[in-house]
């Protein structure tokens, strides 16, 4: 009789239980248009948002360098994954009473808390994810685990597509900050829904590894990346494709400048986004037993150093402003499907918990850029930065090709 941790459809159909209702949740604290417009509206400027930003993407990440000399040894990583998710709902819900009270607050305290709960939503959310890449690794395998990354992008297309509608029209019926309350208590029920799915992973346990402090874990580096020449090349990747996820959110700040930040502007830009992601999710799926995650990096690269330059280029007319956010979208879907799927690919169900880990120092320049770049667009303005992005985005190609994947198909 196969036991309960054997059977890969149990966890499959767990695991998109998550990402559907993640996917619904999505849209209500998306980093790219919601949370800077938030941000924005509380007062902050392009330096707070350049923190904001290096918070939740490359500080979230890196952290999971931390996490992992934790986390990696240990044979079962559900508990952990539980901890990480339910952390982000607390500060989900602490966010939701935070704008309902706002009104209360005196001037410049409603910005500091801000930045003390998204740090949590953050950071909880790199603790939750080294236990989700090591239970998906080596619960779902081959053309399974393409069909479940496939499957889930489309589900998290069409759930992004609703809650985009959804929050668009509370972004334009109600004003600032009831909406940002109403959004952010609505995330947090969904989120809490998402989790249930983790209560049904039937976890198949890794040999035990040694106990590793953060020093320690920090040692094992270089040995890991000189050992494999696969992981070099991967976390130089994500250090110069990754750029083009940290410049999304200064895409908002430039809107306002040209265009004022109203409710309905924001909603449509987060429509936009969405289908482009919804397009891209329909192609992945129609073909995901026969793409290679090489070529979609390939296309994630030729859109990161495309939207940078379109936005500036684009910034005269708002009707043509917001197409730069459909290609935001399709960059974003075929960045994650990518990155994520090398990732299982050259790791093993030893090593890959590790590898989460290890792969957060690849987000240097991700954490590093935005807070300088708030400081470089107040001194010298938008066009030397954005194209200085677009250029170093191209230069992924390199690292890219460079890749050996296991899976020849990849």
């Amino acid at each position: 009789m196969t036991a309960p941790e054997d059977r890969p459809s149990t966890n499959f159909f767990a695991l998109l239980w998550h990402a559907t209702f993640l996917a619904l949740a999505s849209n209500f604290m998306d980093v790219d248009t919601i949370i800077p417009a938030m941000l924005i509206n509380a007062g902050g400027g392009e330096i707070q948002l350049g923190f904001m930003t290096a918070i939740m993407l490359g500080g979230s990440t890196f952290l999971q360098l931390v996490f992992a000399g934790f986390i990696s040894h240990r044979p079962r990583k559900k508990n952990f994954l539980l901890l990480g998710i339910n952390l982000r709902i607390v500060a989900l819900f602490a966010l939701s009473v935070l704008f309902y009270f706002s009104g209360l607050l005196v001037d410049g305290l409603l910005i500091i808390l801000i930045f003390v709960f998204i740090t949590q939503f953050s950071f909880s959310g790199a603790f939750a994810n080294i236990s989700y890449v090591d239970i998906v690794g080596k619960s779902l395998h081959g053309a399974v685990r393409k069909a479940f990354l496939s499957a889930k992008q489309i589900i998290f297309s069409i759930g992004v597509f609703i809650s985009a509608v959804v929050v668009r029209q509370l972004l334009v019926l109600l004003e600032f900050p009831d909406n940002y309350s109403l959004l952010f208590v609505l995330a947090g029920t969904l989120l809490f829904t998402a989790s249930l799915g983790f209560w049904r992973l039937n976890e198949k346990p890794t040999k035990a590894g040694q106990k590793s402090s953060f020093l320690k874990f920090l040692a094992l580096i270089p040995l890991a990346v000189k050992s494999d020449r696969n992981l070099k090349y991967y976390l130089l990747l994500i250090n110069s494709l990754g750029l083009g996820l940290s410049v999304l959110p200064f895409l908002i700040y430039l809107a306002k400048e040209s265009f004022g930040l109203s409710g309905s502007l924001i909603g449509n830009f987060l429509l936009l986004k969405t289908i482009g992601m919804l397009s891209a999710g329909f192609f992945l799926l129609r073909f995901s037993r026969r793409f290679k995650y090489r070529y979609l990096l390939l296309i994630s690269i030729s859109l990161a150093a495309a939207i940078p330059v379109g936005a500036l280029l684009l910034q005269s007319s708002q009707k043509l402003y917001g197409f730069i956010f459909i290609f935001s979208g399709i960059f974003m879907a075929t960045y994650k499907t990518a990155i994520e799927g090398i990732l299982l690919e050259i790791s093993t169900d030893d090593n890959r918990a590790t590898y989460a880990g290890i792969s957060g120092a690849g987000n240097i320049l991700t954490t590093v850029f935005p807070i300088s770049a708030g400081f470089l667009l107040k001194a010298f303005g938008y066009i030397p930065i954005f194209v200085g992005v677009s250029a170093l985005v191209l230069a992924s190609v390199v690292f890219v090709m460079k890749i050996d994947c296991q899976n020849q198909a990849s």
